[in-house]
C-alpha cells in the first residue's frame, strides 16, 4: 500500500512537470532550444565515499562550464526510479567551432560539382535490392575542408544549431569529458570521465539517441535517424535490402560505418564462394554411385572378407572392411576431384576478396573524407591513461614540447610479463587439446564394445561407427573447453594490454588484437589442425603401435580416410561458434534490456524521458566492434583454411553473415545506447591478419588435399599401380590395406576373444607382408605416394601464389575514377581557400590596413596562378 501511495506521488510529480516543460521525450534542455550532445548520471549514495566523490562532481562539472559548456541536471525527485540524477550537456556554437579546429573536423565549402558516374542499364533489375535515395544519401555531396575559426564565412554555414551533426557533437563533448580535470588525489592531477565512471563518481556517460527506434518523434526538429534505421536496416524482413552506409555513418560515427561496410562487402563475396562450394559438393553427391572405393568397400565379396586388426588393444575385436559402408560413402562427397578445384578457387577468391575491399576502403575514404585522416589519428588519439600514469616527460624532437613518455625499462619489464601470460595461455590451450586427444584415446575402446554389444544401436552401426560417435562427442567436447578459455582469457587480454599503457587509441586496440587473435586463433583451430595433420600419421603398424605417454595408442584413420573426421569437426565448432555468437548477441542484451525496464513498461510513456529510456539500455564499450571484426575474422579462417576438406564452409558463413548484418544492426539501434562517433580510414591491424591467413590457407588446403584426403594415393594408383584398364581404381582399396599375421602380436595388444580364428588380419598403411624378407617395412609405392605428395604441395603452392600475385598485382588498390576525383577535389578546396584570401587581402587594402601591403596582394594572387598551372 505504501509503495502504491509513493508511486502515485511520482505521477502526480512527473504530471506537474510536464506542464510547466515539454516532452520528456524530447532531446532538448528545458527550453527546448539548446540541443542535449551528452547525459552523465550518478547515484546520491550516502556511503563514506559520498563527500569525495561530491567533491568530485562539484570540480568536474565547474570545468566543464569553465570550459564553455552549458548544463542542466534533473533531480532525482524527477526520475523514474527516484535515486538517479541526471546531467544534461549542451555544447554552444563558440566550444563546437573551437574543437572543431582542434579536431582538424572537415566540413562543407561547397557543392560537389564532379557528375555522378554513368549510370548501368543492370540496375533497373537490382532495383528490388536498393533503398530509397533519401535513405541512401541523406546528405549532399559537398567538398569539404578543415574547419577554422577564422575563416567561417567561407563555409556553408545555413543554421549553427544543424551545422554539426550530432555525431559530430558528441564526439567533440567527449574529447572534452575526456580531459577534463577534476582534482587532485595523492598528490597526482586527475582527470577525465572514464577514471570518474570506474570510480563511482557517475554510473554512465553517453550521447542520446534521437528518438525512439518504433516510431518517430512528435518533435519537429527531430530527424528521426534512428527510426528510418530500424525500419530500412534493422529487421530480419530487410535482409536483400543494400545498407544505408552514409545514413550509418552520419549516425554512428565513421568507425562503425565501415565495420559494416566491410561486413556487407564480405558477405557479398561469399555469395560467389558459396555458390561454387555448393557444386562441387552436389557433384560429390550426384557421384556417390560412381565411387568405386566405396563400392569395394560395401561390396560383401569384397569389404565384407577383409578382416581388419583392432582399432584399439585388448577390448577391440577383428572387424570386416564393410561395416564402414555408410561413412566410405560419405567420404565421397568432400574428398573427391572437385576437392581440388575448389580449394585452388578459395586461395583465389581470398586474393580478389582482399583486393577488391581495397578498392571499395579506397573509395569510402573519399566519400567519407578520410583521406587525410593517418596523421590527424596519431596526434588526437594519445589516450588520457597514458599521459595520467606517464609521470616523467621528455621533449618531443618535432614540438620541440614537454610531453609524457614510459622509460625503456618499466616498457620491458610490463612486455616481459605480458608475453609470459600470453605464453601461458597459449600453453593452457595446448594442454587442454592434448586432454581431448586423450579422452579421444581412452574413450574409443569403450564405444567400440558399447555398439558391438548393444542390440538397440545395431539399426545404426553402420552410420554411427566408433571413430564417428569418439569424433562427434570429442568436438563438443573441445567446443565447451573453447568457450570457456574464451571468456577466461578475454579479462586477462584486456589486463594486460592495460598494464602495457600503450600511447595511443591505435596502438591500444592493435595490441589488444594481436594477444586475443593469438590466442584464438590456437583455441580455434587447434583442433582441426590435429585432425588434419597429426591424427592417424603417427599410428605406427600391428605389433609396432606407437602410443601416447607410453600408454594409449594412437588414432588411427578410417579406412576411408580421416577427411570425414575433419569435417565433422570443423561442422561443429564454426556451427557451435555461430549459434552461440547470435545468442550472446541478440538475447542476452534483449533479455537484460527487459528486465531492467519491466518498471518503466508501467508507466505512461510520455513521463519516461529520454536520458531515463538510453540509461536502461545496454552500454555498447569501447571494445563493442573489436567483438564483432574478432567474431568474422575467427569465421573467415574457417572458410580459408581448411575449406578443402567442407566445401559448404562458405554456404554457412554467408547464411551466418546475412542474420549477423541484422542482429548487429537489430541491437545497435535498439538495444545498446548510442555510442560516442569515433573515425577510422580502414579496418586497421585487421586487413594485415587476414592477409596472413590468406596466405597460410594456401599452405594448408595444399597439406590437407595431400596428406589428409585420399586423392594422391588414389592418382598414383590410378596411373602407376593399376592393372585393370577397363576399371582403372578397381582393386584399389585392396591394394592400400597391408597384411599382418595374428600370430606377430604382442600380448600387450592382442584381442583378448577371436572366435573365427583369423590368421591374418589389415590395416591401412603400404607396407610388405608377414612372408616378405623385409617384412613389415614400407613398399616402394609408400615412397611413391609420399613424393608425390610433396610434389602437389610445392606445385599447387606455386601455382595458387603466382596467380594471388598477378591477380593482386593487376588489381589497382585505389580505382581511376576516385584517384581523379581526390585530385580534382584537393584543387578546387585550394582554389576556394586561396581565393577566399584574396577577397579578404582586397577587403583590407580598401580599408586602408597598412600591414595589407600590396607585395603580399601579389604573393597570393600568384600563389593562386601556380595552384591552377599545377
Amino acid at each position: 500500500r505504501q509503495s502504491g501511495r509513493r508511486y502515485n506521488l511520482f505521477l502526480k510529480r512527473r504530471l506537474r512537470i510536464d506542464k510547466r516543460h515539454q516532452s520528456k521525450d524530447s532531446i532538448f534542455f528545458r527550453d527546448g532550444v539548446r540541443r542535449i550532445d551528452f547525459v552523465l548520471s550518478y547515484v546520491d549514495d550516502l556511503n563514506k565515499e559520498w563527500e569525495k566523490k561530491l567533491e568530485r562532481r562539484k570540480e568536474f562539472e565547474s570545468n566543464l562550464q569553465k570550459a564553455g559548456l552549458e548544463l542542466e541536471t534533473e533531480d532525482k525527485k524527477e526520475s523514474e526510479d527516484g535515486k538517479i540524477y541526471f546531467v544534461k550537456i549542451h555544447a554552444p556554437w563558440e566550444v563546437l567551432i573551437t574543437y572543431a579546429e582542434v579536431l582538424n573536423i572537415k566540413v562543407p565549402i561547397k557543392e560537389n560539382d564532379i557528375p555522378s558516374a554513368v549510370e548501368n542499364p543492370l540496375d533497373c533489375l537490382l532495383a528490388p535490392l536498393r533503398l530509397p535515395e533519401k535513405v541512401m544519401h541523406p546528405e549532399p555531396d559537398y567538398f569539404t575542408a578543415p574547419f577554422s575559426k577564422e575563416k567561417q564565412e567561407l563555409y556553408l554555414i545555413n543554421d549553427e544549431s544543424t551545422f554539426f551533426s550530432p555525431s559530430m557533437r558528441n564526439r567533440i563533448v567527449n574529447y572534452i569529458l575526456t580531459r577534463c580535470p577534476y582534482g587532485t588525489e595523492e598528490g597526482k592531477k586527475k582527470f577525465g570521465i572514464k577514471r570518474l565512471l570506474n570510480n563511482g563518481t557517475y554510473s554512465a556517460a553517453y550521447p542520446l539517441h534521437d528518438c525512439q527506434y518504433w516510431k518517430k518523434a512528435n518533435d519537429p526538429n527531430c530527424d528521426n535517424e534512428r527510426y528510418t534505421l530500424y525500419m530500412e536496416w534493422a529487421r530480419f524482413l530487410r535482409f536483400y535490402k543494400e545498407q544505408p552506409l552514409d545514413l550509418i555513418r552520419k549516425y554512428y560515427g565513421e568507425k562503425i560505418g565501415i565495420y559494416f561496410a566491410w561486413l556487407g562487402f564480405y558477405t557479398e563475396m561469399l555469395f560467389l564462394a558459396a555458390v561454387v562450394g555448393l557444386i562441387c559438393f552436389l557433384y560429390g553427391l550426384f557421384t556417390m554411385d560412381e565411387n568405386m572405393s566405396s563400392k569395394e568397400i560395401c561390396d560383401p565379396a569384397i569389404g565384407g572378407e577383409i578382416i581388419m586388426c583392432p582399432l584399439c588393444d585388448r577390448e577391440c575385436e577383428y572387424w570386416r572392411l564393410n561395416t564402414t559402408c555408410e561413412s566410405s560413402e560419405y567420404s565421397h562427397l568432400f574428398d573427391n576431384v572437385a576437392t581440388l578445384f575448389f580449394a585452388i578457387f578459395m586461395g583465389i577468391w581470398v586474393t580478389l576478396f582482399l583486393e577488391f575491399w581495397k578498392r571499395r576502403q579506397a573509395r569510402l575514404k573519399y566519400e567519407w573524407d578520410l583521406v587525410d585522416f593517418e596523421e590527424e589519428q596519431q596526434q588526437l588519439q594519445l589516450r588520457p591513461e597514458y599521459e595520467a600514469k606517464c609521470t616523467q616527460k621528455k621533449k618531443n624532437p618535432v614540438t620541440q614540447e614537454m610531453e609524457p613518455y614510459l622509460p625503456i625499462t618499466s616498457q620491458a619489464v610490463r612486455f616481459c610479463i605480458s608475453g609470459t601470460t600470453v605464453l601461458f595461455w597459449v600453453s593452457l590451450i595446448i594442454a587442454s587439446m592434448i586432454a581431448v586427444i586423450v579422452y579421444r584415446l581412452a574413450v574409443y575402446a569403450a564405444f567400440a564394445s558399447l555398439m558391438e554389444n548393444t542390440q538397440s544401436l545395431q539399426p545404426i552401426s553402420g552410420l554411427l561407427t566408433p571413430q564417428l560417435a569418439t569424433s562427434v562427442t570429442a568436438s563438443c567436447l573441445n567446443f565447451v573447453i573453447i568457450m570457456i578459455l574464451n571468456f577466461l582469457y578475454e579479462r586477462i587480454a584486456i589486463w594486460i594490454t592495460d598494464m602495457e599503457i600503450p600511447r595511443t587509441h591505435m596502438e591500444y586496440e592493435n595490441r589488444l588484437t594481436m594477444k586475443m587473435f593469438l590466442f584464438q586463433f590456437v583455441n580455434y583451430y587447434s583442433s582441426c589442425f590435429y585432425v588434419a595433420f597429426f591424427k592417424g600419421k603417427f599410428v605406427g603398424y600391428p605389433g609396432a603401435y606407437t602410443y601416447m605417454f607410453n600408454r594409449w595408442r594412437n588414432e588411427e584413420c578410417d579406412p576411408a580416410g580421416c577427411l570425414i573426421e575433419l569435417t565433422t569437426q570443423l561442422t561443429i565448432v564454426m556451427a557451435g561458434k555461430q549459434i552461440w555468437g547470435n545468442i550472446q548477441e541478440a538475447v542476452v542484451p534483449w533479455i537484460c534490456n527487459w528486465w531492467g525496464r519491466r518498471k518503466a513498461r508501467n508507466n505512461p510513456e510520455n513521463l519516461y524521458s529520454r536520458w531515463e529510456q538510453d540509461h536502461d539500455l545496454q552500454i555498447f564499450g569501447a571494445l563493442g566492434l573489436f567483438y564483432e571484426y574478432l567474431e568474422m575474422v575467427i569465421q573467415f579462417g574457417f572458410i580459408t583454411l581448411f575449406v578443402a576438406s567442407f566445401p559448404l564452409a562458405p554456404l554457412l558463413a554467408l547464411m551466418n553473415n546475412i542474420l549477423e548484418i541484422r542482429v548487429d544492426s537489430w541491437k545497435l539501434t535498439t538495444q545498446y545506447r548510442r555510442p560516442v562517433a569515433a573515425k577510422a580510414h580502414s579496418i586497421g591491424v585487421w586487413q594485415e591478419i587476414l592477409n596472413g591467413m590468406a596466405i597460410l590457407s594456401v599452405v594448408t588446403n595444399a597439406f590437407i588435399v595431400a596428406f589428409t584426403s585420399d586423392m594422391i594415393p588414389r592418382l598414383v594408383y590410378y596411373y602407376a599401380y593399376s592393372e585393370n584398364e577397363d576399371s582403372p581404381m578397381s582393386g584399389y582399396i585392396n591394394n592400400s590395406l597391408s597384411v599382418f599375421q595374428i600370430s606377430d602380436f604382442p600380448d600387450r595388444n592382442k584381442p583378448k576373444l577371436n572366435p573365427e580364428n583369423f590368421v591374418i588380419c589389415r590395416y591401412r598403411d603400404y607396407r610388405y607382408p608377414p612372408d616378405h624378407e623385409r617384412r613389415y617395412l614400407h613398399t616402394m609405392q609408400f615412397w611413391h605416394i609420399l613424393a608425390a605428395k610433396l610434389a602437389f604441395i610445392i606445385i599447387m603452392e606455386h601455382v595458387v601464389f603466382i596467380v594471388k600475385f598477378f591477380v593482386a598485382w593487376m588489381i589497382p588498390d585505389v580505382p581511376a575514377d576516385v584517384k581523379a576525383k581526390i585530385k580534382r577535389e584537393k584543387y578546387l578546396t585550394q582554389k576556394i581557400l586561396h581565393e577566399y584570401e584574396l577577397e579578404k587581402l582586397k577587403e583590407r587594402l580598401c580599408q586602408g590596413d597598412k600591414r595589407a601591403t600590396e607585395k603580399e596582394f601579389i604573393a597570393t594572387e600568384g600563389r593562386m596562378e601556380l595552384s591552377r598551372a599545377m
